[in-house]
């Protein structure tokens, strides 16, 4: 199998400029799967049916979508799939990832959109109410003539959407290669632990004493601290690992399977399949068919 290349986009943004903002209407999606230097957020309407390719994760949207990639090396495409519109609309605005190296984001009230930033690292896609809150400043934003408005308009949007509740991250950590973060310092040892060692076998009393609880106590403090129990966090973890797997070598499937801990091939499939909505051989053929050679 021929190795995969994802094109790297390179943005219009020259020297001094802050913001690239493209709107229009089309009707259809071309564009090849890409990733990028800056930073980006992408609004699309209109367009149920298209399918969102960001990382490992592949989903079908509805009439209106919103994402944040703040990642130079996380991959992402729409795809036309089952979209019958004839009128989709796409705002998409490319930053420099620069700005937020500046000292004002570091003030108190940028701190909700710096906590927003570092979890779009993996994709950020918001709720329909937080598309609805900010929809007015979207739909205008490429019609200010005067630059520092529009800068200003679209930090507003950036600090509406950090204050939102509903946002949720669409790859996983293993797979976007984002450094493990938590809170608590407990969870943190047993992530960390994990992270290093997802292709081994591990035991609740063992992931329990390297955090120093009881093995029932430790269970319920990492549900109630993550909200996901612990064995479907070690599968996610996994098969995160077995993603990028799928698509950036030739290894077989059976050997992609064992060396991400999974000891058994028909459990690693069923298990893809409830996870990801499709076969690991699908997954690999369909990531393969999104990209060209460059």
């Amino acid at each position: 199998m021929e190795e995969r290349r994802v094109i790297h986009e390179i943005t219009p943004l020259m020297g001094k400029d802050v913001l690239y903002i493209a709107d229009r209407h089309k009707k259809e999606f071309t564009y090849p799967i890409h990733n990028h230097e800056v930073f980006e957020l992408n609004f699309v309407e209109h367009a149920a049916g298209v399918r969102r390719i960001v990382g490992d994760s592949s989903e079908v949207i509805g009439e209106y979508d919103l994402v944040l990639i703040t990642s130079p090396d996380l991959e992402h495409v729409w795809e036309q799939h089952t979209c019958k519109s004839d009128d989709i609309r796409e705002v998409t605005v490319q930053f420099d990832a620069s700005i937020i190296e500046s000292s004002i984001f570091e003030r108190n009230p940028f701190i909700s959109m710096r906590r927003m930033f570092s979890e779009a690292r993996k994709g950020l896609a918001f709720p329909l109410s937080a598309i609805m809150k900010v929809y007015k400043e979207i739909d205008t934003l490429s019609t200010i003539k005067d630059s520092f408005y529009t800068l200003t308009q679209f930090v507003t949007i950036l600090y509406e959407l950090s204050k939102c509740h509903g946002a949720r991250t669409l790859a996983s950590s293993s797979y976007a290669k984002v450094a493990v973060e938590d809170d608590s310092r407990r969870i943190l040892k047993v992530k960390n632990f994990i992270a290093k060692n997802y292709m081994d076998e591990m035991r609740l009393a063992q992931l329990a004493d390297i955090a120093g609880m009881s093995p029932s106590a430790f269970s319920r403090f990492f549900k109630l601290h993550t909200g996901r129990n612990l064995s479907e966090y070690i599968i996610d973890i996994r098969l995160g690992y077995a993603s990028r797997l799928l698509v950036d070598t030739s290894r077989s499937i059976s050997e992609i399977s064992f060396g991400c801990g999974f000891n058994n091939l028909s459990n690693f499939n069923r298990i893809f399949k409830r996870k990801k909505g499709c076969s690991p051989s699908e997954f690999r053929e369909n990531y393969h068919k999104t990209r060209i050679v460059v």
